[in-house]
């Protein structure tokens, strides 16, 4: 169950930095829309991540999040923000997805 728990919190790390990126192109109120999500997110990633933390190894909880977020992001940023989807940028996204499951198997 904590896994499960670790992994939405990835994906709300995700939620957090995609508000991030949308408040950079506003001003206003869009802005602070924007930023209140990235504040909803960034507390709901925390608290399941602290969560997880409870039966989970801490190294492998946060390297496994941040890997999540890291991922997701980049994804975000091509998918969304027009972002290179180059070759080499790729390519390590799937052998940082590799890592994340090797920890997981290892765990």
């Amino acid at each position: 169950m904590n896994w499960i728990i670790l992994i939405v919190a990835g994906f709300c790390e995700v939620g957090f930095t995609y508000c991030l990126g949308r408040a950079k192109s506003v001003d206003g109120l869009p802005w602070w829309g924007w930023m209140a999500g990235f504040l909803v997110f960034t507390i709901i990633s925390m608290g399941l991540l602290a969560k997880a933390t409870q039966s989970l190894p801490i190294g492998t909880a946060y390297a496994v999040w941040t890997g999540i977020g890291a991922v997701g992001t980049v994804l975000v940023g091509i998918l969304f923000f027009q972002e290179p989807a180059t070759f080499w940028r790729l390519f390590f996204i799937f052998t940082l997805i590799s890592s994340i499951i090797g920890l997981k198997i290892v765990s």
